[in-house]
């Protein structure tokens, strides 16, 4: 049995001063208020506020940061440059660079990730001796760390669509991405490995790479899984995948039979009012990802129109060009105020749970992102006396704090960071940086005309 005393807490039922919280085995079990700290115990100042989560990560996507902002484009060309950094990628590299990242994602005050996770086999496509090297890769460096992972282990199929509505075969940078067949993938997902803080879930690429019977089929053989899927983020996807199945994807997910409330559509970008309606009935989750969808310049999803329907919403770092759960938070609002005129379109209640416990639900960690109870003992604790939160309101603390005024993190009743340390070696932030240098050369070193070429 653990405990720990913070200065103050934002529980459930509101904001508490002197607040212990007692953990055993991971868990919750006991909230106490208005207490003094103990000798025994672990102290903080600060604010607690539950685990913090990135409900969907590409961690390989983080060696393209500053590296993608020359020549403009559109999300398109960046596509293309993304490709071309995957050709890099081993299972030791693949661990060096998301241990860096899980690491930074900790030291920013996220608790929990959902890793929409899709290269799969080596270059051209042949599978390692182990078929899942990739995924432990990934488990390996989430449990080593210390951050609680949900594998969204991907199925890939197709090439893409072209405008008129044909599938397009697989480029040679997507060959490794792809099981060939939903059996095949089925197959290879069951052996997925798992940890006390990493479990599986489930992710059809888009329906421009995936047909939709074949997430049916994916939902049939895992029915107890979270299942995400890319939804609309670009006007072509829609327009192509319209071609294909007369409908819009979320049209044809709904009649495949597969939205409800284990199901996350990621990004949500550019949907109709039909759409709205169809994942609100189902009671889904939508995942935007602000800080991305402004970088790839895909626009602003109907976040208001979603809640007012009954849909949830949870947030991504996705490209993780930006890891900062306060950034995500704030984008949700912010970028609402540009598209409607109006502040305050979301209360900063709406933007906490966005940013923690309808993340962990849409991972299928129901429960957590919460100071209570029962819930799995995750929180961060946000200095609110810097020279940004300073004269902050605790209730809408999320608003002007950044990943810089998080002092410790606790995951499954560990203190993973303490005082702006990681447990996992005693590393600050100054030497996840130099890991992530290390790591990013290695994979400039090994790509050839991968990395290099961007």
């Amino acid at each position: 049995m653990t405990s720990f005393w913070v200065a103050r807490a934002v529980l459930p039922t509101g904001i508490a001063d002197g607040v212990r919280i007692t953990a055993d085995d991971g868990r919750i079990t006991r909230i106490e208020t208005g207490q003094a700290p103990e000798p025994a115990e672990t102290t903080t100042a600060g604010v607690a506020l539950p685990g913090l989560v990135t409900a969907h990560s590409h961690a390989f996507h983080r060696a393209l940061r500053g590296r993608t902002h020359d020549g403009g484009g559109s999300f398109w060309t960046w596509r293309e440059r993304m490709y071309r950094a995957s050709r890099a990628l081993t299972p030791d590299g693949y661990y060096a660079l998301a241990s860096g990242l899980f690491s930074e994602m900790l030291l920013a005050g996220y608790t929990a990730v959902g890793e929409f996770h899709y290269v799969h086999h080596r270059p051209g496509g042949a599978s390692y001796t182990d078929p899942n090297a990739m995924s432990a890769a990934l488990v390996a460096a989430a449990t080593d760390v210390g951050i609680r992972l949900t594998l969204l282990d991907t199925f890939y199929r197709w090439g893409g669509l072209a405008d008129d509505g044909s599938r397009l075969p697989l480029s040679p940078d997507q060959a490794r991405f792809a099981d060939g067949s939903v059996e095949a993938w089925a197959s290879r997902h069951e052996a997925v490995p798992t940890s006390r803080l990493a479990r599986s879930g489930m992710a059809a690429h888009s329906l421009r790479a995936v047909d939709a019977a074949d997430i049916a089929a994916m939902r049939r053989a895992f029915p107890d899984q979270v299942l995400h899927a890319h939804v609309s983020e670009q006007p072509a996807e829609n327009r192509q995948v319209a071609a294909a199945t007369g409908s819009t994807p979320i049209a044809a997910l709904d009649e495949a039979e597969v939205l409800d409330r284990a199901f996350t559509a990621v990004h949500a970008t550019h949907l109709t009012d039909d759409d709205v309606a169809r994942l609100g009935r189902a009671g889904a989750f939508a995942c935007f990802c602000p800080t991305t969808e402004r970088d790839l310049a895909d626009g602003v999803g109907p976040g208001r129109a979603l809640l007012a329907a009954g849909a949830h919403l949870c947030l991504g770092s996705d490209q993780n060009a930006v890891v900062d759960p306060f950034e995500e938070a704030r984008g949700l609002e912010l970028d609402e105020r540009l598209v409607t005129g109006r502040r305050g379109v979301f209360s900063p209640a709406a933007l906490l749970t966005a940013a923690s416990s309808s993340g962990y639900e849409s991972l299928g960690w129901a429960g957590g992102g919460v100071l209570a109870v029962g819930a799995p003992c995750d929180f961060v604790v946000v200095d609110d006396a810097s020279p940004r939160t300073a004269g902050s309101e605790t209730g809408q603390l999320w608003l002007t704090a950044t990943a810089a005024d998080v002092t410790d993190v606790v995951v499954d009743g560990v203190r993973v960071v303490a005082e702006r340390v990681l447990a996992s070696g005693r590393r600050t932030s100054a030497a996840v940086g130099r890991e992530l240098v290390a790591a990013i050369a290695g994979l400039d070193a090994a790509g050839q005309d991968g990395f290099r070429a961007l």
